[in-house]
């Protein structure tokens, strides 16, 4: 028999409330708890007691996301980064700490390590390769590829 925390049980998996939440939260993370308790036909408190238990959990983070292009950011990038074998997790976490990282994955694959960096312009940018990430011991060789437009974006 499977032992249930909260509504969440170990295996993992979500009941339909749950993820009806989740769904919502996605689509307007600021949408009352009232709102979604009323589509579900219970109350708000059931809605903010498991709304808590999936924050608590880290089934769910609520953010606000910022448009780039508003923020000043018009170039952004995914480098594609080839590492001394040894030092791949060492780079990675150098790499994590710079500004303009804003995602980074360990791959397997052509490269050891892609990351998507946001900077103001294209010099900005070459000041990024070649002042912060070319100084970062371990890195055999990197390959930028400019994002022209954005075609797809969504949140998890």
């Amino acid at each position: 028999m499977e032992s249930v925390i909260g509504n969440i049980n170990q295996s993992g998996r979500l009941d339909n409330i749950d993820q009806y939440i989740i769904d919502a939260m996605r689509k307007d993370g600021r949408e009352a708890f009232a709102q979604i308790a009323e589509q579900l036909n219970v109350s708000p408190g059931m809605i903010r007691q498991r709304y808590n238990r999936l924050v608590e959990l880290g089934y769910l983070k609520v953010v606000a996301v910022t448009n780039p292009l508003m923020m000043g950011i018009r170039t952004m990038a995914l480098i594609g980064i080839h590492t001394d074998g040894g030092k791949m997790l060492q780079v990675a976490e150098k790499i994590a700490k710079l500004d303009e990282v804003v995602y980074m994955v360990v791959v397997s694959g052509r490269y050891d390590i892609m990351c998507e960096v946001f900077c103001r312009d294209h010099e900005d940018l070459l000041k990024f390769l070649t002042e912060k990430l070319a100084k970062v011991d371990g890195i055999r060789e990197t390959e930028s590829f400019i994002h022209l437009k954005i075609m797809k974006e969504i949140y998890f």
